[in-house]
């Protein structure tokens, strides 16, 4: 069961309109780093899992997401009711409308044209969200590694917004949101670690021969080693063969003999010839086609 409270989970106060600004702000409304992409994944997440400890948890940061839906909304139609009275209205020129509502030299006139101000569910650039977004696989330990990448990159894109801008007010709503996405990633680690099997994800062990073994595939100038790739942690194939499995490297399949024979007739009939040189409509298209005709033509 939801409620909405009719208050914001943190104060937002706006200097002043900047539907350019409200327009980048829309990346961590409908966007793939954006909070209802992390609600609807926390949200899933928590409703097929098994652990209450987890649920719990799970369910917690998917409803705080949609908290922080509502802040950002709530920053967007703000930042955004200058141009909707402005376009509502007409009470300005035309040509100064347009001046306003795209000053910041990116999308925020569509924003404004398509959506009347009010936050849509699109990123910065209009792409409509959708459920692509949300990433995840249904196992656990996969996820919860999914979920503190996603915090980081939602903590990124909070960095880059808030030098994005001068307004103090949306400054400060923008760091709380921000270090928000810190705390969350605290909580899924501590999570993801107290699964004492944590790695590797699933229930399948590795194969052994190939489990900790580096295949250095980028030979040249820049070779590096570290713990990555170290003596101490790996085994290390400074210049990796083809077919590490011994075998000739080759892809083969075994066909029941009348699948055989249709796909040696095929091949038979669709055999290119090595010794023709024929003329293509690019050629014929081109300066050189037409001084190769001209050369070629017989003399009377």
């Amino acid at each position: 069961m939801f409620r909405h409270v009719k208050k914001l989970q943190y104060t937002v106060r706006v200097e002043k309109p900047n539907p350019g600004l409200a327009n980048l702000l829309l990346e961590q409304f409908g966007g793939p780093q954006g909070e209802l992409a992390a609600a609807c994944r926390y949200f899933t997440q928590g409703l097929g899992d098994d652990d209450p400890g987890r649920k719990d948890m799970l369910m917690d940061i998917a409803t705080e997401e949609l908290s922080h839906l509502e802040i950002i909304g709530s920053l967007v139609g703000m930042l955004n009711k200058g141009a909707k009275g402005q376009l509502a209205e007409g009470t300005e020129e035309e040509g100064e409308i347009y001046r306003n509502i795209t000053g910041a030299g990116n999308d925020s006139h569509l924003t404004s044209l398509l959506y009347g101000g009010g936050p849509p569910l699109t990123n910065s650039a209009g792409v409509p969200w959708t459920a692509a977004y949300v990433d995840t696989i249904g196992e656990v330990t996969a996820d919860l590694r999914s979920n503190i990448a996603a915090e980081a990159r939602a903590k990124i894109l909070y960095e880059r917004l808030i030098n994005m801008t001068d307004d103090v007010g949306v400054k400060d709503a923008l760091g709380f949101l921000m270090t928000r996405e810190v705390a969350h990633q605290i909580s899924f680690e501590k999570a993801l670690y107290s699964i004492r099997n944590n790695f590797p994800p699933g229930k399948l062990p590795p194969i052994e021969q190939y489990a900790n073994v580096y295949y250095n595939m980028s030979a040249g100038e820049g070779d590096m080693r570290g713990s990555w790739n170290s003596d101490e942690n790996f085994e290390f194939v400074a210049d990796p063969a083809p077919a590490v499995d011994g075998g000739d490297g080759s892809a083969s399949v075994t066909l029941p003999s009348d699948q055989a024979t249709d796909l040696a007739n095929m091949a038979s009939r669709t055999a290119s010839d090595p010794g023709l040189n024929p003329t293509t409509g690019a050629e014929l298209g081109s300066t050189l086609g037409e001084a190769n005709q001209i050369k070629d033509k017989p003399r009377s």
